[in-house]
């Protein structure tokens, strides 16, 4: 395999922790390469901030190489050839669409002929020589072509993530149009998505979320009737792909899960998808709390106020914006709210359960509905009053309570 080009080589090319591995297999004969995502984002001019070495070592080559040189190797399952930073090249033997089984190899050709897409297939050596084994993957990358390696039926069976990988690297690098072959296949083939595990399709469709062309990829997928795949029950492409282009617009820091919350066709079936997904329990209650808390606009900052310490900031903004993609307002309500949510610090309700036992109540649901009522009643009042105005209220109620028959 020739060099189809050389390229400038970039500090990160150089750094300790590379020269060190591609050191130690240079040392037992072996040949070490950047590939994958390092490589493709050297050639489009993107950031990178990690890195993968394929290798034509075997994996227990690897780990003997490493400790002649003293590295510390952390084995991830030799039989899948992969370490923390050494992948052994290898081809596929047999796939499910879920998993391979994969043989050893010291061909670069069939490593690269196993990958996804052409712009994932680069190869680069440490002095900046760059291999495309695939004759198309330069190009590709440097147009925003997505294209799978060889036959995308092919691919997408052996891995059926791939349907959403393909769309999450369109969202991300794409330009122009997708490709037509690849995007025919992965609608052929979409409905095969429900035997990927929760853990692997949320792990992409964050990303997807996030991407530069988001909100096209999205309606994209739901006209080839690929989004309806992503979960049994409603899915609003059109409300999530407005929430992310207002959220664009006024400068928003970026929320996957957020955007994921506007994707949910609604509140009762944010439990089925957080399960399906597999979403931590911090993730799940924000997707929930979102979608239960009241979007519509408020006539002033007092409304605004009580709507953030009942359901807090994050939800209250989450839900404006799910329900401002709803209805398509004017940016200055949501810009009014966002200002206050940041702003504002809610503050601590000064009775306690002490307050209502002074007063003479025993113990009891008597105590926490009479709190509540007296909350109730401080937060419309625009929190002013304080904890005597507190206990006077309190007092008030309980006194009237006593003197009902």
């Amino acid at each position: 395999m020739h060099p189809v080009e050389t390229v400038s080589p970039r500090a990160w090319m150089t750094a300790p922790a590379p020269t060190a591995v591609f050191a130690a297999l240079g040392a037992g004969g072996a040949v070490g390469r950047f590939v994958g995502g390092c490589v493709r984002n050297l050639v489009i001019g993107g950031p990178v901030t990690d890195f993968d070495v394929a290798t034509d070592a075997a994996p227990l080559r690897v780990i003997e190489l490493a400790a002649a040189a003293g590295l510390k190797s952390v084995p991830t399952g030799v039989p899948s050839a992969t370490t923390v930073e050494v992948t052994t090249l290898r081809r596929d033997v047999e796939t499910d669409g879920r998993r391979a089984v994969v043989a050893f190899t010291d061909d670069w050709a069939e490593d690269a002929a196993r990958r996804d897409f052409t712009l994932n297939a680069l190869y680069l050596d440490a002095d900046g020589s760059l291999y495309d084994p695939t004759g198309s993957g330069l190009a590709d990358a440097r147009a925003g072509r997505i294209r799978f390696v060889g036959d995308p039926e092919t691919r997408i069976r052996e891995d059926v993530l791939r349907v959403l990988r393909f769309f999450r690297f369109f969202a991300a690098y794409g330009r122009a149009e997708p490709d037509a072959a690849g995007l025919a296949a992965c609608a052929a083939l979409a409905e095969r998505m429900s035997s990927l595990s929760g853990e692997r399709v949320w792990n992409e469709l964050a990303k997807l979320l996030v991407a530069e062309r988001a909100p096209e990829t999205l309606r994209i997928m739901a006209e080839e009737g690929v989004a309806r795949y992503l979960w049994e029950g409603p899915i609003d492409v059109g409300r999530a792909a407005a929430l992310i282009e207002r959220e664009r617009a006024l400068g928003v820091p970026v929320e996957p899960v957020r955007r994921l919350a506007a994707l949910i066709g609604g509140l009762d079936a944010a439990e089925a998808v957080a399960e399906r997904l597999r979403l931590s329990r911090m993730e799940e209650r924000r997707v929930e709390r979102g979608l239960a808390a009241p979007g519509d606009p408020l006539p002033d900052d007092a409304a605004r106020r009580a709507a953030v310490y009942r359901h807090g900031a994050e939800a209250w903004i989450d839900a404006r914006f799910i329900r401002a993609a709803e209805t398509g307002e004017d940016d200055s309500a949501l810009i009014a709210a966002l200002a206050l949510a940041r702003a504002w610090t809610p503050p601590v309700f000064p009775l306690g359960g002490a307050d209502v036992a002074a007063l003479g109540v025993p113990a009891g649901p008597q105590t926490g509905r009479l709190l509540r009522a007296v909350e109730d009643w401080w937060v419309d009042g625009d929190f002013t009053a304080d904890a005597a105005a507190c206990r006077a209220k309190l007092a008030v109620l309980i006194n009237r309570e006593r003197a009902t028959p």
